[in-house]
């Protein structure tokens, strides 16, 4: 077990260069403190502590330190002292890397007030919670350089996690959050437009987003989620609980609770978001015990946010406060439900003014009784201590502050004034009888008088109320009675308040101009007093009050000279103006003897450190001398006293010194600049002992090289050296040349290029190199590549391995440089992939730095991924909403990119201008992609129209059939998002899911001729759609203001997926043999239509396990045809679908995820032990597949008519692009028939589309149109027909090769050679793609292309026709020479040596091109052809 008080004293211990630690009343120690004497003990941490005295300002300490440490902790129990002190300097603090760490018990009334003067505000209710958010506010304030607040309950004790000591200072210096790279590629692509905006980003948005990062880097190391707020309850409530505090756990029917754990920032959106539509009343429960304004900030903050909910009605909103968590109860909650509208705060369990448990009386150390015994023996009854302790229990802690006691003084004061009118304007009435004329003229005379005015008054007071005067003046004067006697008014306080005059109150006091007497006692000893803080230094408060010139001022000492003070305040009291008496009493403890005090005050009076004086304003008045010097020591020279160490006074040296030590300014100048000199020397002295700085720069496009620069980096600084850390672009080569070790990380982009964030360095090199230039006469340097031997297996291409690197590292040695390691090259191809070649590197590079024998175990950071992503997005809301508020980039964050994805939305840019917007200093072309989910493929006339729409006034004017058959719409700029997402709710469809780690758009066969099937499986596909769709509210609250068109609102609830989602996307298609057009084998899951002796469907066979995703050169990843586990029943199959994916939710590769999709684990789990999992889930066994026939994967052009007479016709859509262009304006024409149209439109996964349940009546007028815009023209070769491609370039950031644009103009030349050879209406399956995570599923082609670089492609041949078998790599890299050079005498062959009915598929194994491919693991085996058609590889 372990309190939160500790958990958090121990990180800010931890993680903080500097600390600064507030005392309580003595005779109290600091709960802190302790815990931070007990590390200092064990740790090897040894932060700077600086204590901060009761009542003392910690914010000049915060201040003067906070500027040059990396992280300042400030420790305190919450008071409300210490909160109006924070807040007077929160401007300051608020840009330094500072974590006010504050102790509550049950009470946040008073912390509340920083919540807006500060950038982040942070509330924990558990021991947990506070260790963590200690850890997560620690990371914010040092990474962002900015103030952060976090409250805790330091009573909360339970189980806490703790983080290790060594891994704290590693997770606060681990990189910033960066999206995770290598995610799969997306289908089809998009194109790109730039977007800009000059509106100012909102700084809640900003803030939070900053926060989102913190949060992000947190639970990437501790494994636990750190939500802003936490939800638990009904999950479509019609009460929302806003709880901010102590809450106990609640379970109440129809209510929400949400446990705020964020409180700054705190975006209306992120309110909203919380608001599910159901909710009809919105409470704000507190526990505060009391507020000084009728509303309390948080309750004003979401009224705001809730007015701009856009709607009718708006819930009904209660501030609901309570003090004890007992009180917060169902009962008291049901109660609340009952009471009316109020227009007023409610309190739980009791009134709203009074706390459930008076306040204590504050402890007053035994030693200061010396001065208030003097004054209660001087003043007697007179005397009133305004700022007296007692009165605590009835005003708050507030009662013992200058400035409360100045406002009761006051109002004191005020009324007694209006008792001396009302007295004055009774004795001008006729009806006063002498005798009491004379009372009332006579106490005007003493009312100053300490003794008569009493006298005088009581007498005064029997005579008014035996009086049979009837006058208002009358009730008046005895209702004033008590202001009659003359009274000693009293503040006393500590030194603390000198450390800020003004934000302790003193001055206000001083300045008042009021009867107000401050009695300031000062208690550090004069042989302690080097032991305080020599740059926090007290203010002379005496001085100070001197400066206003009507202010009496006594410095006086109880211990040295008794009747100095008695003298001091007797005049103090006399004076009629503000007084200040500042009081001496050195004592370390209440446990120091009379004897120690008096010793402490003889030596600092002798010295001169407490002087003894008095300053009288009115004998400056006078004309006589103001100043009386009551010091001994001092006496003999005014000037030389006024020159002295004063310990309060602002002209003052630092550290006091007896006066027979005291030397001049200019020696002590001397010795300073001689200590300073000596100093320097000693630090020249260590530094040249030490090791060179050392640059490292990397140059990355996946993110690899940068991993491995950082990690080079991080061991750097672990053996103590001097590290900075770039890409090669964030240097000239004239800052290269000034540096004097530099290490390079580099890998390799296209073929053989740099990446994108080194190219400029170098074609700078380059040019210099041309020039004959040698700038680099003292760089030395060494460059480590990373890429893959067998990415380029020719010979002629062997050159391109680790090319970048190889140039870069000959480069720089042409242009002057030395190496200080040879170059190291990582190869994915060696046992431990590049970690072998960089283990040698590395060593190398110790070596010459001299810290090779230095043994560092290494924390290596955590990277974040995009399962922590997920986990802190708050169910897929990230800071999407605030990133699309954000108009000063085109851009959204890079985790937000993450999760845009879920929602349908992928962030790109135009590739064809990156580089000249580089050359330009300018952000690249941001635009977006935008999928719609459409399950099955259908849409309505209607639809199609408002998608046209969509695409001409938010996209770039064209939008795509995808290969999961949905629409897609390319270049929406950012400020477009928001709009389109909305029109596309209009239309009844919407983008949830349509991309991200869930199951995605479900599709099906098109069928036209079998009308009542499709039906069928088109509700089944629809079913299975809407039974695995995410349950999150993100969705609707971020891109429709939480309305939706149609349908019932999702819930903020994930019972499928959980908070972080399936481990990699997961697919599902719908076939109905004969006909594969959906290529079932390539999806995780599939459902083969099986159709009983009636024609009805009787169910489905279900396939598992297949994916078409790999990455080049990794042969752990794999294509993968799906298995047939079994058969089921219509009725079966959404649960079927369901338990199939959990299985792959709790069974996949989360932690990488090129091995997470549901074909790994497949192969991992064995397929038995899987199938076996799913039944188990399921309760039964999946009853025996039953037999089916596939004959082609194409779909089948031209007009059809169905069984029920209605007619349908199969357009070819060429790779799904729909647009208009010369002499094929398909848009156009697509758009006239959507209009007069009244059936339905299937889209195709193959691209194409279908104009369906077209009329007999009707056929007519579709064909005119038709044939207007040609799109009815079929005369294409089968080639062209049967070929797909992605989009590639120029908007997909995965491409390495052009698809959509190139494919095309290949197949002009390809079906020139089909053609020659009679081939030209055969159908041969060619896909491309640019990448190789296979969007358009080309290995299941009979021959298709995957991008490497541009211009270069891996060639693959021998895919089954209709998609029943995978092909293999022909040609590892082929150029546009050489793919017709091997398609020429291939397809020439085919045509004369096929069999009856063999596809081209069939006959390149047949025929001993390539082997036949059995199952994934082994797609591999047998790659680059067979026999004399084997390529011959380079040697690795």
């Amino acid at each position: 077990m372990s309190n939160a008080l500790s958990s958090v004293a121990r990180i800010a211990y931890l993680a903080s260069d500097i600390i600064v630690d507030s005392q309580p009343t003595l005779p109290s120690t600091s709960q802190f403190a302790k815990k931070y004497d007990s590390l200092s003990a064990t740790s090897t941490r040894r932060p700077t502590i600086f204590p901060v005295p009761l009542g003392g300002d910690p914010g000049s300490t915060l201040l003067r330190n906070g500027s040059g440490a990396t992280l300042v902790s400030y420790t305190s129990s919450a008071t409300a002292q210490t909160a109006i002190r924070l807040v007077l300097c929160a401007s300051e603090l608020s840009s330094l890397p500072l974590v006010l760490h504050l102790a509550v018990k049950d009470d946040l009334s008073d912390v509340t007030l920083l919540r807006s003067a500060l950038p982040f505000f942070l509330v924990s209710t558990t021991a947990q919670k506070a260790h963590d958010n200690s850890l997560l506010a620690s990371r914010l304030a040092r990474t962002e350089k900015k103030a952060v607040v976090h409250v805790f309950y330091e009573g909360k004790n339970d189980s806490v996690e703790e983080i290790a000591e060594s891994e704290v200072l590693p997770f606060l210096l681990s990189d910033k959050l960066a999206a995770a790279n290598g995610h799969n590629g997306h289908a089809n692509g998009e194109n790109g437009v730039n977007g800009h905006s000059t509106a100012v980003v909102s700084p809640v948005s900003e803030l939070f987003k900053l926060y989102e990062h913190a949060a992000l880097s947190t639970v990437a190391r501790i494994r636990r989620a750190c939500p802003p707020f936490s939800v638990h309850g009904t999950n479509e409530p019609h009460t929302v609980i806003f709880a901010l505090g102590d809450i106990p756990s609640l379970d109440v029917g129809g209510v929400s609770v949400i446990s705020l754990s964020l409180l700054t920032p705190l975006p209306p959106s992120r309110i909203l978001d919380a608001i599910p539509p159901s909710a009809s009343r919105v409470i704000i429960l507190e526990q505060v015990h009391r507020w000084n304004t009728k509303w309390t900030p948080l309750y004003l903050e979401l009224v705001n946010a809730i007015q701009q909910q856009v709607g009718e009605q708006r819930p009904h909103i209660q501030s609901v406060y309570f003090s004890q968590p007992a009180q917060v109860t169902p009962s008291a909650i049901m109660k609340l439900f009952q009471v009316a509208s109020s227009s007023t705060p409610l309190q739980l369990g009791g009134s709203i003014d009074s706390p459930s448990t008076s306040l204590e009386v504050p402890h007053i150390p035994k030693h200061e009784s010396s001065y208030t015994k003097i004054l209660s023996h001087v003043f007697g009854e007179r005397l009133e201590v305004s700022n007296s302790p007692a009165l605590v229990p009835k005003q708050g802690a507030i009662a013992t502050s200058p400035e409360f006691a100045l406002g009761r003084i006051r109002g004191q004061l005020d009324l007694r004034n209006d008792l001396i009118r009302s007295v004055q304007q009774l004795m001008e009435l006729t009806e006063v009888s002498p005798e009491l004329h004379k009372l009332l003229s006579q106490w005007i005379l003493v009312k100053d008088d300490a003794i008569k005015s009493r006298s005088v008054g009581k007498e005064l007071v029997a005579a008014l109320e035996s009086s049979k005067l009837s006058s208002p003046l009358v009730d008046r004067i005895l209702a004033l009675r008590i202001h009659f006697p003359s009274r000693s008014r009293w503040i006393i306080g500590s030194d603390a308040w000198s450390y800020d005059l003004g934000a302790s109150g003193l001055h206000h006091a001083i300045a008042s101009g009021l009867d107000i007497n401050i009695l300031i006692i000062d208690t550090l000893p004069y042989t302690s007093r080097n032991s305080a803080d020599p740059h926090r230094r007290k203010q002379d408060a005496g001085l100070y009050a001197m400066n206003h010139g009507d202010v009496y001022v006594a410095s006086v000492a109880v211990y040295s000279s008794y009747s100095q003070v008695l003298q001091s305040i007797m005049e103090a009291d006399r004076h009629k103006g503000p007084s200040v008496v500042l009081a001496y009493l050195p004592y370390q403890n209440e446990e120091a003897p009379a004897l120690e005090v008096l010793k402490e005050t003889k030596l600092a009076v002798d010295a001169g450190y407490w002087p003894l004086y008095r300053w009288d304003p009115v004998k400056e008045a006078q004309g006589k001398e103001p100043f009386a010097l009551d010091s001994d020591a001092v006496k003999n020279d005014l000037q030389q006293f006024l020159d002295r160490q004063n310990h309060l006074s602002q002209l003052v040296r630092s550290k006091p010194e007896l006066a027979t030590e005291l030397v001049s300014s200019l020696g002590e100048n001397l010795k300073d600049a001689r200590r300073r000199k000596a100093q320097q020397a000693y630090d020249d002295l260590v530094v040249s002992l030490d090791a060179p700085p050392l640059t490292v720069l990397y140059a990355s496009d996946g993110g690899t090289a940068e991993k491995f620069a950082k990690r080079l980096a991080n061991r750097a600084k672990a053996r103590g050296l001097s590290i900075s850390i770039g890409t090669l672009d964030s240097l000239s080569i004239e800052s290269l040349a000034q540096e004097e070790y530099v290490a390079f990380v580099t890998s390799v982009a296209g073929q053989g290029e740099p990446p994108q964030n080194g190219r400029t360095l170098f074609k700078a090199l380059n040019g210099a190199a041309l020039r004959g230039e040698k700038p680099f006469s003292k760089l030395r340097y060494s460059v480590f590549g990373l890429g893959d031997s067998h990415y380029w297996p020719r010979p002629e291409d062997a050159h391109y391995y680790n090319k970048p690197g190889k140039d870069l590292d000959g480069r720089l040695e042409q242009l002057g440089g030395e190496r200080f390691a040879v170059l190291g090259l990582g190869d994915d191809q060696d046992a431990d992939g590049p970690d072998t070649g960089y283990k040698v590197w590395e060593s190398l590079v110790w070596k010459t730095f001299g810290v090779d024998s230095i043994e560092v175990k290494e924390a290596e950071p955590d990277p974040i991924t995009n399962e922590h992503i997920k986990a802190a997005s708050g169910y897929l809301r990230g800071t999407i909403a605030e990133g699309l508020q954000d108009t000063s980039t085109g851009a959204l964050d890079p985790s937000d990119t993450q999760l845009t994805k879920f929602h349908g939305i992928y962030q790109q840019d135009d590739r064809d201008i990156r580089d000249e917007r580089q050359a330009q200093g300018i952000e690249p072309a941001y635009s977006f992609m935008i999928r719609v989910r459409t399950p099955g493929g259908v849409c309505t006339p209607q639809q199609w129209l408002q998608m046209n729409q969509i695409a001409d006034e938010h996209g770039n004017g064209t939008f795509k059939i995808t290969t999961r058959a949905t629409f897609q719409f390319h270049g929406v700029i950012k400020q477009h998002l928001k709009p389109s997402i909305q029109e596309i709710n209009k239309a009844l469809l919407d983008t949830l899911a349509a991309c991200g780690d869930v199951n995605r758009n479900v599709i099906c066969s098109a069928i036209p001729t079998l009308s009542r099937l499709h039906a069928q499986v088109y509700d089944f596909a629809k079913l299975v759609s809407a039974h695995l769709l995410p349950r999150t509210t993100a969705y609707h609250e971020i891109w429709l203001d939480k309305k939706m068109v149609a349908g019932e609102a999702v819930k903020d609830f994930e019972p499928l997926y959980g908070e972080f989602y399936l481990p990699r996307k997961f697919k599902i298609a719908v076939a109905v043999p004969p006909t594969n057009d959906v290529d079932i084998f390539a999806n995780d899951l599939g459902f083969i239509a099986i159709v009983d002796d009636r024609g009805e469907l009787a169910g489905f066979n279900v396939t598992v396990g297949g994916g078409m995703g790999v990455t080049h050169g990794n042969k752990k990843t794999y294509p993968r045809l799906a298995d047939v586990i079994g058969f089921c029943t219509v009725e079966q199959g959404p649960i079927v679908a369901e338990k199939i994916m959990l299985t792959q939710r709790d069974n996949g590769n989360r932690a990488d995820r090129k091995n997470a999709r549901l074909k790994y684990t497949i192969d991992r789990m064995g397929l038995d032990t899987f199938k076996a999992e799913v039944e188990s889930r399921l309760g039964y066994s999946l009853a025996p597949a039953r037999p089916f026939t596939f004959d082609r994967n194409v779909d089948d052009f031209g007009w059809s008519t169905g069984e029920d007479g209605r007619h349908h016709v199969m357009l070819f859509i060429e790779n799904g692009r729909i647009q208009d262009e010369p002499g094929r304006d398909f848009k156009t024409g697509l758009r006239e028939i959507a209009k007069i149209h009244k059936g339905t439109i299937r889209l195709t996964a193959n691209q194409h589309l279908m104009i369906s349940d077209i009329a007999t009546e009707d056929v007519s007028e579709i064909k005119r149109i038709l044939a207007k815009y040609k799109l009815d023209n079929l005369d294409y070769t089968g080639l062209r027909l049967s070929s797909s491609a992605c989009v590639a370039f120029p908007t997909c950031g995965l491409a390495m090769a052009e698809s959509e644009r190139y494919l095309p103009v290949l197949i002009d030349k390809v079906e020139k050679i089909c053609e020659e050879h009679g081939l030209r209406n055969d159908s041969i399956v060619m896909r491309m793609t640019g990448c190789p995570n296979g969007c358009a599923r080309p290995y299941v082609a009979e021959v298709a292309f995957v991008g490497k670089a541009p211009g270069s492609y891996a060639m693959l041949l021998g895919g089954g026709y209709y998609g029943q078998r995978l092909n293999k790599i022909y040609r590892e890299t082929v150029s546009e020479p050489e793919i017709l050079a091997i398609l020429k005498p291939m397809i020439k062959r085919y045509a004369l040596e096929r069999l009856e009915g063999e596809h081209f598929g069939d006959f390149v194994i047949r025929a001993g091109y390539i082997s036949q491919t059995t199952s994934g693991k082994e797609w591999y085996d047998g790659s680059g052809g067979e026999g004399q058609y084997r390529e011959v590889a380079a040697p690795a």
